[in-house]
C-alpha cells in the first residue's frame, strides 16, 4: 500500500485491507512515527523511503521482495498512481499498467482517449507555454477554463472570460509546467464514483456539487457543499451515469476505486469532466458511507483482494458542508452552532469545527477549510433546506 497514511482517510482504507486478511506493507514518506495508529497497526511491515525518488522505491522493495513475496500494488492517493504502476511492472504483477495509468493523471491524454471512443469531452488542449495558451484559447473561444493537467481538485483552476483575464490567469500559473486548457461547461457538477472489481462496477455514488467546485474556491463567504445522493436512478442523472460507465470502458479500469466528474448543461447534454483512479476527496468517502449506513473501505478492499464485494444501496441523502472563517489569524468565536443542533439534531452525523484558539486555515489551499458539518436525511428537499440554514447561520469569526 503506497501512503498508507497520508492522506489521513489512507489509514482507514489501509486497516480495511488488513481487516481482509491480507498482510500488508506500507511505503511512504511518513515517519512511522507520525502514521496514523489505523495504518500503524494494520501493517505487517513499513518502509519508510521518498516516494518522489522512483529509483529508490523500486530498490526497497526488490529487496524486500527477495524476503517476502509481493501480490499485489495498491494506490489511492493520485500523485502515486503512476508509481503503483511502475512498481508492478518492475515486480511482474499483476494490475494497472503504466499506459493505463497515465490517462488518469494526464488530463490531455485523458480526454484524447475519451475523445477516440466517442465521448463527449469539452473542447481542449494541452499548452507548457504561453504562446501556445494564447493560440489554444483562439481557437476553442472563451469563456475558458485553465488548470493543471496533472492536478487533482480545484487548485490553480480558473475561469477566463477574456484575453485580459487570460494574461492575469497566466502570470498565476507560471509555476504550472504543462496547462490544460479546455472549452467552459455551463451545467451543474455532479460526480459518479465507482469501485470495481475485475471489471464488475460494485458500487455507484453520484454527488451534487453545491455550488460548482470553481464557484466555491472563488469566493471566501461560501459554504461549499457535496450531497451524495440516495436517488441515483433518478432519470435526469441517468446519461452521467451511462456516461460513467462508457469512461471505465474506454480506460480500461478493472479493479478499484474511481472518481468522475462531469457537467450536466440545461439542455440536458452532458460533458465529462475529469477522472482519477482513486477515492473522492475531502472526507467524501465518509459522506457516502453515512448516506449507505455501510463501510465503503471494506467495500473497496474486499473488491481488489477478491475481487467482489457485498451489494450495497443508499439509504439516504448526506452532505458535506465545509466553513469559513469570517476574519483572518485564530478562531476567536463561533456562532449559531446551538441552535441549530438542538433544531436539527436527528440529521447530523458530525460536527467538527476548528476550536477557538486553533489558527484558521488558508481556504485557497484546502477545501476542508475552518472545518466541517456533516448531515443526512432520506428527503433531498429536507436536506439541502437544513444544509442552507448551517450555510447561513453557522458562523465562525477569526481575529
Amino acid at each position: 500500500m503506497l501512503s498508507p497514511g497520508f492522506p489521513h482517510e489512507q489509514a482507514y482504507f489501509t486497516r480495511a485491507l488488513a481487516r481482509t486478511g491480507a498482510r500488508v506493507i506500507g511505503v511512504g514518506d511518513q515517519p512511522p512515527q507520525l502514521l496514523p495508529p489505523e495504518a500503524r497497526e494494520s501493517l505487517a511491515h513499513y518502509e519508510h523511503v521518498s516516494l518522489g525518488d522512483e529509483a529508490a522505491v523500486l530498490a526497497a522493495l526488490e529487496g524486500l521482495s527477495r524476503h517476502t513475496r509481493i501480490d499485489q500494488v495498491e494506490c489511492l492517493w493520485e500523485p502515486y498512481v503512476v508509481l503503483a504502476a511502475t512498481i508492478r511492472e518492475h515486480l511482474g504483477l499483476p494490475g494497472m499498467t503504466v499506459a493505463q495509468a497515465l490517462p488518469f493523471r494526464d488530463k490531455e491524454a485523458m480526454k484524447q482517449v475519451l475523445d477516440a471512443a466517442g465521448i463527449r469531452t469539452p473542447r481542449h488542449a494541452a499548452v507548457s507555454d504561453v504562446h501556445g495558451a494564447w493560440e489554444a484559447a483562439e481557437r476553442i473561444g472563451y469563456p475558458l477554463i485553465v488548470k493543471p493537467i496533472d492536478g487533482a481538485g480545484s487548485a490553480d483552476t480558473y475561469r477566463v472570460d477574456s484575453a485580459q483575464e487570460l494574461a492575469q490567469v497566466l502570470t498565476m500559473v507560471r509555476h504550472v509546467a504543462t496547462l490544460s486548457v479546455e472549452e467552459f461547461i455551463d451545467g451543474e457538477e455532479f460526480t459518479h464514483d465507482t469501485v470495481c472489481g475485475e471489471g464488475d462496477i460494485l458500487f455507484e455514488n453520484i454527488s451534487w456539487y453545491r455550488p460548482r467546485p470553481l464557484q466555491g474556491r472563488s469566493h471566501e463567504w461560501i459554504s461549499p457543499m457535496t450531497i451524495a445522493l440516495r436517488d441515483i436512478e433518478d432519470e435526469r442523472l441517468a446519461g452521467g451515469r451511462a456516461m460513467g460507465k462508457d469512461v471505465l470502458k474506454a480506460l480500461g479500469f478493472r479493479t478499484g476505486f474511481t472518481h468522475m466528474e462531469w457537467y450536466l448543461k440545461g439542455d440536458g447534454e452532458v460533458v465529462f469532466g475529469e477522472i482519477g483512479a482513486r477515492p473522492p476527496g475531502a472526507r467524501t468517502v465518509e459522506v457516502m458511507n453515512y448516506a449507505l449506513d455501510g463501510d465503503l473501505y471494506t467495500t473497496w478492499a474486499q473488491a481488489v483482494v477478491t475481487g467482489t464485494s457485498a451489494p450495497m444501496k443508499q439509504q439516504y441523502n448526506a452532505v458535506s458542508i465545509f466553513k469559513r472563517a469570517q476574519g483572518a489569524g485564530r478562531i476567536t468565536r463561533i456562532e449559531g452552532l446551538e441552535q441549530l443542533v438542538a433544531q436539527f439534531r436527528p440529521s447530523i452525523c458530525v460536527v467538527d469545527l476548528l476550536p477557538v484558539g486553533a489558527r484558521r486555515r488558508d481556504w485557497r489551499a484546502t477545501l476542508l477549510s475552518d472545518g466541517v458539518v456533516i448531515l443526512r436525511d432520506p428527503d433531498l428537499d429536507r436536506l439541502v433546506a437544513i444544509s442552507d440554514r448551517f450555510a447561513q447561520d453557522l458562523q465562525l469569526y477569526a481575529g
